[in-house]
């Protein structure tokens, strides 16, 4: 009995997939590879893709505001905690997306498609009357991702100890009370 679980758990080890460019295996698990290109690639595919789909012009990369971003991703990981940055630091009216998940879990594409979701509760109207829900935060990662005088994103990735913290700025910031989206 012993020897057909061990002849076994060694055929299973000998069959599995070799390491793949990009991806690191790790418990059976396959972390996604990560750099700064991988994430501003990710980033502008998701959101340009969603804009074109309605007619919006595309965003543009800011490595200034990724800068940004990258300082309050630090400030989040340290902490442990998910929470927006203060206005008054973000240098004018920039708006902040911001997503926490367990280290390692998610790839970029998974990290942006949790604000793109948001599209189920959101409705063109005056913010912050945007969501279907009635609560402007249940759609208030999609209104700014399609935001129509927003130009450009700039984003950046930390890892805490047991999450990773994305967090995209964007310029101009949207959800301007009493406007629309598009």
């Amino acid at each position: 009995m012993v020897f057909r679980f061990a002849a076994l758990l060694l055929a299973l080890i000998l069959s599995a997939p070799t390491m793949a460019a990009g991806v690191e295996w790790r418990m059976n698990r396959v972390t996604p590879a990560r750099d700064g290109s991988l994430l501003q690639r990710a980033v502008l595919d998701a959101h340009n893709r969603e804009r074109g789909a309605i007619g919006l012009a595309p965003l543009r990369w800011s490595p200034t505001l990724a800068t940004a971003a990258a300082r309050h991703a630090e400030v989040l990981a340290r902490a442990g905690q998910l929470f927006h940055a203060d206005p008054s630091s973000r240098g004018g009216w920039q708006g902040e997306n911001l997503f926490a998940g367990t280290r390692g879990g998610y790839d970029y594409d998974e990290m942006v498609r949790y604000w793109l979701d948001e599209r189920r509760n959101f409705r063109n109207r005056p913010s912050p009357r945007f969501s279907r829900t009635g609560r402007a935060q249940d759609a208030a990662h999609y209104a700014q991702i399609v935001w129509r005088t927003t130009t450009e994103v700039g984003c950046a990735l930390e890892s805490g100890q047991t999450q990773d913290f994305l967090v995209c700025r964007y310029n101009p910031g949207g959800e301007l009370a009493g406007q629309r989206a598009y």
